[in-house]
């Protein structure tokens, strides 16, 4: 068939055109860029007085997005499931600076929930500038050791993936007339191939994949950042994990098995971060700037990549995860003091 030699042309075709393509437009379009980065450093957003919308707001990295907007002056509609500490976080936020903070109790992951929350800073502030789309959740569990009734797995994809989808919606209309701004808090584990957290992984990839498809149908009407940060210290780098029968814990030996050697960044130089990458307009924004790599291993080097994470994050057969390599030369090296934050070595984690 005609269409069968047309695409055997291209399979030879198109390789070879796109590597010199490539070799001929990279260098301007990389100077194009620099310069545009330059000149958003320049006239970045000044969020004084906007309405900023949080979900997840209660602890992590939600909490110091609410600090870092209040610092600049932000109106603030803060949500979570944690009324208590939601309010904790509010009176904080007041206090570095921002003029007007509402808290909203809600569970992202019921649609109800979310078209209220969008209401109630609607009716509140009148406009709604940016959303924050950063409630979620992760799971720990090897998958073939997760029950055959894997529904309490759903609740990390209701709450991380669907959650920002039914809240996005919602907001649609108000940030078209305010052409405002969406913040996806996607993670570097859409690319990183963790062991035991492959839920989490795909909630991270399908946030990533959803938001890029968005903005192409936006266009210029709503700018979108979205943040995949690295190790960060939060609740899930001090440990708290949904567990395969659907309950939350706190076990330190699986985050070192995770985590293990790599350093784990400041929560708070993380929200200040991805709050000036949202003011420039940038499209992505990644925390630690150089954990970006990882994702250039994973896309040349996919063997090598996937032999490593085997290597440093699995333990010999039938031996328990907290014997992985990268917890031992985490022990033997005694190098948690200096890459591990204070934080998150003894954590007095918050609890629903």
């Amino acid at each position: 068939m005609a269409v069968d030699l047309i695409h055997k042309f291209l399979n030879l075709a198109a390789p070879p055109f796109t590597f010199f393509s490539f070799l001929f437009f990279l260098p301007p379009y990389y100077l194009f860029k620099s310069f545009l980065s330059i000149l958003s450093s320049i006239f970045s957003e000044n969020v004084a007085g906007k309405v900023v919308l949080i979900t997840g707001a209660s602890s992590g990295i939600g909490e110091h997005l609410a600090y870092e907007y209040g610092r600049r002056g932000a109106r603030l509609a803060l949500t979570a499931r944690r009324e208590k500490s939601l309010h904790e976080v509010a009176e904080r936020a007041r206090d570095l600076g921002s003029p007007e903070v509402i808290t909203i109790r809600a569970d992202v992951s019921n649609i109800d929930d979310c078209r209220q929350l969008v209401d109630d800073t609607v009716n509140h502030f009148g406009r709604l500038d940016h959303l924050v789309n950063n409630a979620g959740m992760t799971s720990v569990c090897m998958f073939e050791d997760a029950p055959t009734d894997m529904t309490n797995f759903r609740a990390v994809m209701e709450t991380y993936f669907w959650g920002s989808v039914y809240t996005t919606r919602f907001a649609i209309p108000h940030l078209k007339n305010s052409r405002g701004k969406i913040v996806v808090m996607s993670s570097s584990s859409a690319w990183m191939n963790e062991i035991r957290t492959s839920v989490y992984n795909a909630s991270s990839a399908a946030m990533s994949a959803f938001f890029d498809s968005l903005r192409v149908e936006f266009g210029s009407d709503i700018g979108i950042t979205i943040a995949t940060p690295g190790y960060i210290e939060s609740e899930i780098t001090t440990g708290k994990y949904l567990k395969k029968e659907g309950e939350l814990e706190v076990r330190q030996d699986l985050r070192d098995a995770q985590v293990g050697f790599m350093p784990v960044g400041s929560v708070s130089g993380c929200a200040r971060t991805i709050v000036n990458s949202v003011c420039r307009g940038d499209r992505y924004v990644t925390e630690p700037s150089w954990f970006s790599v990882t994702y250039l291993w994973k896309l040349f080097f996919p063997e090598v990549f996937e032999w490593s994470c085997r290597l440093i994050s699995l333990p010999a057969p039938g031996r328990p995860p907290h014997e992985a390599l990268n917890k031992r030369i985490l022990d033997f090296t005694g190098a948690k003091n200096v890459l591990y934050p204070s934080t998150i070595q003894s954590p007095d984690v918050k609890t629903e």
